[in-house]
């Protein structure tokens, strides 16, 4: 039975995300006062290690581990060893492992201390020309379309700065559903941060997705602006899931014809009677401009 009054002290430690004179001074102490260091990847944390002349012993601790893995790293922590925990690069938990090592210790009522540092979240929130006074992070969507796409409408009425995560073979298919879900909103695209090639993007949904290059390459952060009364007008509460789509869409810029055939086609609905209901809402959509008498009755 171990004593929690004697146990040890988990470090959880902000690495660099590209650029290794982002490391704190703080970080670099701690590092080299543990006993030994849990790592997502025992290779590349041995490289940041060597580059800083640091000398410790390296344990492996990543998504795949077991539960009987996390276990053995606790009971040295209530043995008394003080561990530090690093992910691959920047802050454990956020978007990275770490969160079941972290509640794992805590409910052993080992002390935790965070060692703040590099996050990609801040540094792309910093340079992003956009109102982020309040953002929401969401990180990584989901990879799949369908479930990519329910997870922006639930988030397409957010005031606050939408902050996601995306990997280089899913950012054009990500950009596509920003566009055709949240609108043509301002948008500001971060990659490769604080590496030689960082690049800050600003546009609107519909210019980032154009200008893409071929392959995609590089980690992505992307901030989309929140929802506004100009972009996203007031919802009727009595409204049905097919027409807040449809509210969307056109508020987003999309014609009425497109997006009613989109719309009916996607929740195979009558396109006649999506259409009518786009044109009842043309009053509280600003951005609506209403098609030439001819375009409508062919409807």
């Amino acid at each position: 039975m171990h004593d929690v009054k004697s146990a040890g002290l988990l470090s959880v430690v902000a690495t660099p995300i590209g650029n290794l004179e982002d490391i704190t001074l703080r970080a670099l102490n701690v590092l080299r006062s543990v006993d030994f260091v849990v790592a997502e990847d025992t290779r590349h944390t041995r490289k940041l290690l060597s580059h800083f002349d640091i000398r410790v012993r390296i344990n492996a601790l990543h998504e795949h581990s077991s539960d009987e893995d996390v276990r053995r790293i606790v009971d040295m922590l209530l043995e008394g060893r003080h561990i530090a925990y690093v992910t691959d690069a920047g802050s454990p938990c956020v978007s990275d492992p770490g969160e079941e090592l972290v509640k794992a210790a805590v409910d052993a009522g080992i002390r935790v201390v965070p060692i703040p540092g590099p996050s990609a979240v801040t540094t792309a929130l910093m340079a992003c020309g956009l109102p982020a006074a309040q953002f929401r992070f969401i990180g990584f969507l989901p990879r799949k379309k369908m479930e990519r796409q329910r997870a922006l409408r639930e988030l397409s009425t957010a005031r606050e700065a939408l902050v996601f995560y995306e990997a280089p073979h899913r950012v054009r298919a990500t950009f596509r559903d920003m566009l055709e879900i949240l609108g043509n909103r301002p948008a500001c695209a971060a990659r490769e941060l604080t590496k030689l090639h960082e690049e800050f993007i600003r546009d609107g949904l519909s210019g980032l997705l154009e200008g893409l290059a071929d392959p995609v390459v590089g980690e992505w952060t992307i901030i989309v602006q929140g929802a506004t009364s100009d972009v996203c007008p007031e919802q009727d509460p009595e409204e049905e899931p097919w027409q807040e789509e449809l509210r969307r869409r056109i508020a987003g810029g999309q014609s009425l014809r497109d997006a009613a055939r989109e719309v009916a086609s996607a929740r195979n609905l009558p396109r006649r009677r999506v259409y009518q209901a786009g044109v009842e809402m043309a009053d509280s959509l600003a951005c609506f401009q209403p098609l030439p008498n001819s375009l409508a009755k062919s409807q």
